[in-house]
């Protein structure tokens, strides 16, 4: 098995003419968290998009452990076990923080759109929604119904519909966009612990946590990768200061500080 999850080869994107990706070559590290970054335009989100076959590339091949997956559709790839979060959340408001991670559940029992089953059918998959619960901190708001979740604890729960459906890689989109600073640590401590025996690739632009639980980051700017490394390593790249639009060493360096 490689030690590699996930991987593209010459990843490449245009529309009509604009190049947004560019002969992209990643490779994500099986039990790794991966950081994508760079400024605003760089093609992160693009190239999230590639991954998750919500936009199809130009060019270019990807694989996962192994398997081409370039051609294949997003309920495929979400079969093999890529599991993608957004970065505006996504829970279902009216349910309970509890039934929302019954719903992920229900695609390992096949039964992923049977919402009309019984209450008392899907009761059996309660412990294990409680399980999830208790690994995101939120088994105290099993029973509280969703709209009433604080932002920071909603994005918490879109982490354990993540997990409920037994990823083998987690892409995370900017988990922490929008956030206060404790809202931010918390999340921040959250990923770093369902990140045990899992690989988490995301795209996050907030520097203190990318220094914080990155263990790799690749660093985009204008469809390209620009650099890549641990986070000492980009964060004194001259390059990598240039593409940030003439921040200096010290203020990136500074920025997680």
């Amino acid at each position: 098995m490689s030690d590699y999850i996930l991987e593209t080869k010459n990843l490449t994107k245009e529309f009509r003419g604009f190049v947004a990706v560019s002969d992209v070559n990643l490779q994500v590290k099986r039990g790794n968290i991966h950081a994508l970054i760079g400024p605003n335009g760089a093609g992160k989100t693009t190239c999230f998009n590639l991954l998750t076959k919500f936009l199809t590339p130009t060019s270019g091949r990807i694989f996962f452990s192994g398997h081409e997956i370039t051609h294949e559709k997003p309920a495929q790839i979400a079969r093999r076990g890529i599991i993608r979060s957004f970065q505006i959340s996504a829970v279902f408001p009216q349910l309970t923080v509890l039934e929302n991670v019954r719903i992920g559940l229900q695609r390992a029992t096949g039964q992923s759109y049977h919402f009309w089953r019984s209450d008392s059918v899907l009761k059996h998959l309660n412990d294990s929604a409680y399980e999830i619960l208790k690994e995101v901190d939120l088994a105290d708001f099993a029973q509280e119904q969703t709209v009433n979740l604080p932002y920071g604890r909603k994005r918490a729960l879109e982490i354990a519909t993540t997990l409920a459906m037994e990823p083998e890689l987690m892409l995370l989109d900017e988990p922490t966009q929008g956030m206060g600073h404790e809202d931010v640590s918390r999340v921040t401590q959250l990923i770093k612990k369902v990140s045990v025996g899992r690989t988490i690739l995301m795209v996050e632009h907030n520097m203190n946590v990318v220094a914080e639980i990155a263990d790799t980051i690749t660093v985009l700017a204008r469809g390209a990768v620009l650099a890549e490394g641990n986070y000492q390593e980009v964060s004194r790249n001259a390059d990598v200061m240039e593409a940030y639009m003439g921040t200096t060493t010290g203020e990136l360096e500074g920025a997680h500080q």
